[in-house]
């Protein structure tokens, strides 16, 4: 073994340690989104990327379907539909199905038997939070377990933040958050370059704290959902002027980490 991958085994070994009380997740592999230098001083991470792997990006492609649910299209083909319900991204059928528990918009009891992976955001055994770490093919699909609200009461660990890391790219959907992010969330989740954020203006959070964890999170992409009636405007301007605008006519866009905006940007699909 090279000193580069001596070096580079010793981080990972360093990282797990590290990461193991705070983040909330255990993960088979490596997650290139978690920003595992900070945590460790006077350490320097190795790239092992093959020369030339990287002179042709692949793109994703993401769709907006409806109330929560977006479709990620991975470059190997693999299909997945957030927040599935059944209502919406359920033709053609997702291979993987995130679902969330705080309304049956969320998640369906009966998901269809052709789907391959139903990924739940909450333990339906009831014992402790839901652990996905899950690589099917070329994405490698992790949670986040996050409080919600239910009967005037909170719920520990009832929803998921689920992120999706393909193509050298984090991509997170905040489903039904219900509350603020701490710092031990924050390092869970790690860099997202797109996120997925509700912005319904109550029945998750108000606009001034989804707006707080989206300026936080300062992604390149913030994609909006579950909007209802909330006045799109009232969402952009909380965002303030770092943030630029882009209204789409169309319900997709592809995506790489090459082209990635300069500057981080609010897309609003058609249909949102």
């Amino acid at each position: 073994m090279s000193l580069h991958l001596r070096i580079l085994a010793a981080i990972l070994v360093m990282a797990a340690v590290v990461y193991g009380a705070a983040a909330q997740d255990r993960a088979p592999v490596p997650s290139q989104c978690l920003a595992v230098a900070e945590a460790l001083p006077r350490a320097t991470l190795v790239s092992v990327t093959p020369a030339g792997s990287g002179e042709a990006a692949e793109q994703v492609t993401i769709t907006y379907a409806g109330h929560s649910t977006y479709i990620i299209e991975t470059p190997g083909g693999v299909r997945i539909a957030t927040d599935f319900s059944g209502t919406y991204g359920a033709v053609p059928l997702p291979r993987v199905a995130t679902m969330n528990k705080a309304h049956r918009t969320h998640f369906t009891p009966s998901p269809d038997p052709g789907i391959e992976h139903v990924l739940p955001g909450w333990n339906p055994d009831g014992d402790g939070p839901a652990r996905h770490a899950l690589v099917v093919d070329d994405v490698y699909i992790r949670n986040v377990p996050t409080d919600i609200r239910r009967f005037g009461a909170m719920e520990r660990d009832g929803n998921s933040i689920f992120i999706f890391e393909v193509a050298d790219l984090c991509i997170g959907h905040l489903g039904h958050l219900h509350h603020d992010l701490t710092d031990a969330h924050y390092a869970a989740i790690g860099r997202l370059d797109i996120v997925m954020v509700p912005i319904d203006g109550g029945m998750t959070q108000s606009l001034v704290n989804m707006s707080e964890i989206a300026r936080r999170l300062y992604s390149s992409m913030i994609l909006p959902m579950h909007r209802h009636s909330t006045p799109i405007g009232e969402f952009l301007s909380m965002m303030g002027e770092n943030f630029a605008v882009d209204f789409s006519s169309e319900r997709s866009f592809t995506v790489s980490l090459a082209s990635l905006p300069r500057q981080p940007t609010i897309l609003i699909l058609d249909g949102v």
